[in-house]
């Protein structure tokens, strides 16, 4: 189902695998309502993966279920070989903070921290020694070197999100999730993130980005189509026009 992108190298399995992905929430009136209906899929080592779908057809809840933030009801979930459903609470948090990053649309910056502490949280948390040197690449990176000593509410949106960008890129991590990362920026300041996970899309790390935007997921190697908590379509090399009339079909068929 999967493939790296050229240049990235070959792996014998996936770096990511989920196999008949349920979940299912209680409704207000008690019943069980399905999100995710029996969701499987592949994501090899240097992929950059988007997913798409009509609102309400399962996106942040697949991508919390894949990165082990939330347990899917049931079906499996595995990141280089670790099944995360079998895990755990302790044993997946940990595997979170050693092999997974996340950027999210609401940033989540700690406010009373500088962009180069919040940039060194995850180290500190994981109780790894933080290397100047890392965090100020990361930084050096997203194009915020002279911003490292500045607090949340003295950057801009997008400046914020770069930060959130650096702090996931900052250790090495074997998968980084994004959730909308640009629904809350201006156009210029949108493409400067996207532009950071494509380029972290490579060698043995991948990307997988949840959006809206399909001009956006039309810069993945691999889109994946949801509707209504089912696996609706997979397109390569996509153009935004392709995936409108994907999602668009979707959401009539939905």
């Amino acid at each position: 189902m999967s493939g790296p992108r050229p240049g990235a190298p070959a792996t014998t399995s996936p770096l990511l695998s989920a196999r008949d992905l349920v979940k299912t929430y209680r409704g207000a009136d008690g019943r069980p309502a399905p999100v995710l209906r029996g969701i499987s899929l592949e994501v090899a080592a240097g992929e950059l993966v988007a997913v798409v779908g009509p609102s309400g057809s399962g996106k942040s809840t697949l991508l919390h279920c894949l990165s082990g933030l939330e347990r899917p009801t049931s079906g499996s979930v595995r990141i280089a070989g670790t099944d995360l459903t079998a895990l755990s609470r302790g044993a997946l948090a940990r595997v979170r903070r050693e092999r997974v990053g996340f950027v999210f649309q609401a940033y989540n910056l700690i406010s009373s921290l500088t962009a180069w502490d919040n940039v060194a949280l995850p180290a500190r948390l994981a109780r790894r020694a933080v290397r100047e040197e890392d965090v100020e690449r990361a930084l050096a990176h997203v194009g915020l070197s002279g911003r490292a000593r500045a607090k949340p509410a003295a950057l801009s949106g997008g400046q914020q999100q770069r930060v959130a960008v650096a702090r996931a890129l900052a250790v090495e991590r074997d998968l980084v999730f994004a959730d909308e990362p640009t629904g809350a920026l201006d156009t210029t300041s949108g493409a400067q993130v996207l532009a950071l996970l494509r380029a972290a899309a490579s060698g043995a790390r991948s990307v997988v980005l949840v959006t809206h935007d399909l001009q956006a997921a039309a810069l993945a190697d691999r889109v994946l189509v949801l509707r209504d908590g089912l696996l609706h379509a997979e397109l390569r090399g996509a153009s935004a026009a392709d995936l409108l009339e994907a999602v668009a079909t979707a959401a009539v068929r939905g």
